[in-house]
């Protein structure tokens, strides 16, 4: 049912945890299934430096929040902000039709601890 990828990231989450004094907190929940992704990052300039993700909910929103983490260390801001629920799926394979969501949850994050540093 699910690709490597995402097997790999459900067994091994990645840059799990939380950054202390980090530059922006992305803090967001499906109303629905009531997953829940917690994004730390850090920023150094205009490039993301480090990021930790605390990740509760079924196992795809899992691998999904801690793939989000390898696609933005190492970035640009603006890399970051155009990255889309599409470049988490391609890069975990593909995720089953009814868990899209996940993926959509992980940018969610992700844009909500970019807002956050504008703040």
């Amino acid at each position: 049912m699910y690709t490597r990828q995402v097997a790999d990231h459900i067994a091994h989450p990645r840059n799990v945890g939380q950054l202390e004094s980090p530059s922006g907190v992305g803090d967001v929940t499906n109303e629905v299934c009531l997953d829940r992704i917690r994004l730390t990052i850090r920023v150094d300039g205009e490039r993301l430096t480090d990021a930790k993700v605390q990740a509760q909910g079924c196992p795809p929103t899992i691998a999904a929040a801690s793939m989000l983490t390898e696609l933005i260390i190492g970035r640009s801001l603006a890399e970051a902000q155009s990255l889309t629920r599409k470049d988490v799926v391609e890069s975990l394979g593909r995720l089953p039709a009814a868990k899209m969501h996940c993926a959509s949850l992980a940018i969610d994050a992700l844009r909500a601890a970019i807002e956050d540093i504008k703040r």
